[in-house]
């Protein structure tokens, strides 16, 4: 009895410690981007992206080529043209729509536009595969579109491009989700394999437009800001970060069940616009607070109602989407994207 109840405090607490250390390398990196492109006046969102994938492209070399804290998934050269280049690509697209959006808009509005990936993920799915979704999974879509709409209307430092960057960064998103369950089929990739083979591939994707369209704008700002190799640590610790994100990804998934993970989750996004708002003080409207307020809970919801859904038995109608169990949360699909992160 003693050591069932001592057993359930430590599974506990390596549950909670599991979400705390994922908040914060989550909050850290999106605080510290913003911090980037306006503090340090370094506007070049395709170069942060590209640091982020160098990164955690030696990263996760380290991990499992080095350290061989997690085991190499063998996958085919073949496959790695026909399977992981295609989402390698929808994988940065992603990652550079997030940080350009955090450039031109808050990250309290960002991040609330983002939690409308569960919505664009359905419709696509549906849309273009036709596949089936319980009623109950439409209904939970409500709140978080009447939220996002609120949110959009009444944010006091709106702006197009920016809004624009976020809603096509939720597309491609839910993109990378669809193309997961098909490309992917047949590999149990967790977090570090999903970087270790496709932030190289993203790395070779955007070096060249990078350089060619930033690379004259970053040799001006180097000569023009007052300190910029303090600057460059700052940049390249960004990265550092942006890795250790996904590592705790991993870690949080295996300590925690999946409706935590979802709940956490969500809580993680209110900690995130909170956290800036102090340091940042964007304004933000109480109307605007609510519609923030709302999306959080739809998303709440939504992954209630898909968890529940899944533990239906076999041969009741499922939603196609809903994860099995916690393996399928492995690949990174909806936030973690992840926002401001590889």
């Amino acid at each position: 009895m003693e050591e069932g109840s001592l057993w359930h405090q430590w599974s506990m607490m390596r549950s909670l410690l599991a979400i705390l250390q994922w908040w914060g390398f989550n909050v850290t990196v999106i605080i510290m981007n913003k911090w980037i492109f306006q503090k340090l006046d370094f506007k070049f969102p395709l170069s942060v992206s590209c640091v982020h994938f160098v990164c955690s492209s030696i990263g996760a070399y380290i991990v499992i080529k080095v350290l061989k804290i997690k085991p190499l998934i063998v996958v085919d050269p073949e496959d790695r043209w026909k399977r992981i280049f295609p989402m390698s690509f929808v994988f940065c697209i992603n990652i550079v729509l997030g940080n350009i959006s955090l450039r031109y808009i808050p990250v309290s509005f960002m991040q609330t536009i983002k939690s409308f990936t569960p919505a664009t993920t359905v419709v696509l799915q549906w849309l273009v595969w036709r596949k089936y979704f319980d009623w109950r999974i439409w209904a939970s879509l409500v709140p978080i579109v009447g939220g996002i709409l609120l949110t959009s209307i009444t944010e006091l430092s709106f702006n197009v491009f920016g809004f624009c960057a976020a809603l096509f960064g939720c597309l491609a998103t839910s993109t990378k989700t669809i193309l997961a369950e098909s490309l992917l089929h047949g590999y149990k990739f967790d977090s570090i394999n999903t970087v270790y083979y496709m932030a190289p591939f993203a790395t070779m994707i955007l070096g060249v437009p990078a350089f060619l369209l930033e690379g004259n704008g970053i040799l001006d700002w180097f000569e023009a800001h007052p300190s910029p190799w303090s600057a460059l640590v700052i940049i390249f610790s960004s990265g550092v970060v942006a890795f250790c994100l996904n590592f705790s990804i991993f870690y949080v998934i295996h300590s925690t069940t999946a409706v935590t993970f979802n709940v956490a989750g969500n809580l993680k996004v209110a900690v995130a616009v909170l956290v800036s708002w102090m340091i940042f003080r964007n304004p933000i409207s109480p109307l605007n607070g609510v519609g923030c307020g709302i999306t959080l809970v739809g998303c709440t919801f939504y992954g209630y109602v898909s968890h529940m859904l899944s533990q239906q038995q076999p041969g009741t109608p499922r939603t196609p989407c809903t994860p099995r169990n916690k393996m399928e949360l492995l690949i990174p699909l909806v936030n973690d994207k992840v926002e401001g992160k590889v």
